[in-house]
């Protein structure tokens, strides 16, 4: 991969230079983005300490190690505005031989999430409406699944990206309510694991998260267990 590159997308612009722990192999990545008012940098994070537990709430083992090097940025929103709402969707298809992590929790299941990071369908979705409610790009052009180094990546760094923007705004999580959509397996059991670690991961009080699981009455891929998704709403509010 070259040392650097530019990328578009729409009016924004998030210069930022990032760098992998990984082995003994160091890349470092420079990348620059055409963008009015507001202006990125990945933050420094490490994902040594990992957020992805198991549903006994032992810690599972990273699939990746990353350190995410910044120097200080303003990512102001062109209006400020006493609060901001934002909605996120995502959906991954269920394979066998994978994981399925939700929340940060591994739910037993004898399928996972097929995808460029660990898949995490509810954490993406809670990123993308975070980065929406802000007026910001999606997860899927600050964290192209085009480049190999988020490849297996623990999706709790983009989160942690995502409230240091929000932070960096000046606003907190009013409230955030999340949808899953699954016909297996149930969550009931784990909804209150997964609420606990996504309350830890955006630092608010689990009384603001919500996390509600629904099945698909077996229509199409959803309902044949053949996929899951998520919908989420955030409200964030002016300091």
């Amino acid at each position: 991969m070259a040392a650097s590159s530019s990328l578009t997308a729409s009016s924004y612009s998030f210069p930022f230079t990032t760098s992998i722990k990984s082995s003994n192999l160091i890349p470092i990545f420079s990348c620059s983005f055409p963008l009015k008012h507001h202006t990125l940098l990945i933050p420094n994070l490490k994902s040594s300490s990992p957020r992805i537990v198991s549903a006994s709430g032992a810690a599972a083992t990273p699939t990746t190690s990353i350190e995410i090097e910044k120097s200080p940025i303003s990512a102001t929103p062109s209006k400020v505005l006493p609060f901001r709402v934002g909605h996120g969707f995502d959906l991954h298809r269920l394979e066998p031989g994978y994981p399925l992590i939700i929340g940060g929790i591994n739910i037993p299941h004898d399928r996972g999430c097929e995808a460029h990071s660990d898949g995490d369908v509810l954490l993406h979705c809670v990123v993308d409406a975070i980065l929406g409610a802000l007026g910001l790009p999606d997860i899927g052009q600050i964290f192209p699944d085009s480049d190999p180094k988020w490849k297996g990546c623990d999706s709790s760094v983009f989160v942690h990206e995502s409230v240091r923007l929000m932070h960096e705004a000046g606003y907190d999580i009013g409230n955030l309510d999340a949808t899953l959509i699954l016909q297996r397996p149930k969550l009931s059991p784990h909804k209150d694991a997964i609420k606990a670690n996504l309350s830890a991961l955006l630092g608010v009080d689990a009384s603001v998260v919500n996390i509600k699981a629904k099945t698909h009455e077996k229509v199409d891929s959803l309902g044949e267990n053949r996929s899951i998704a998520a919908h989420t709403v955030v409200l964030l509010m002016k300091k």
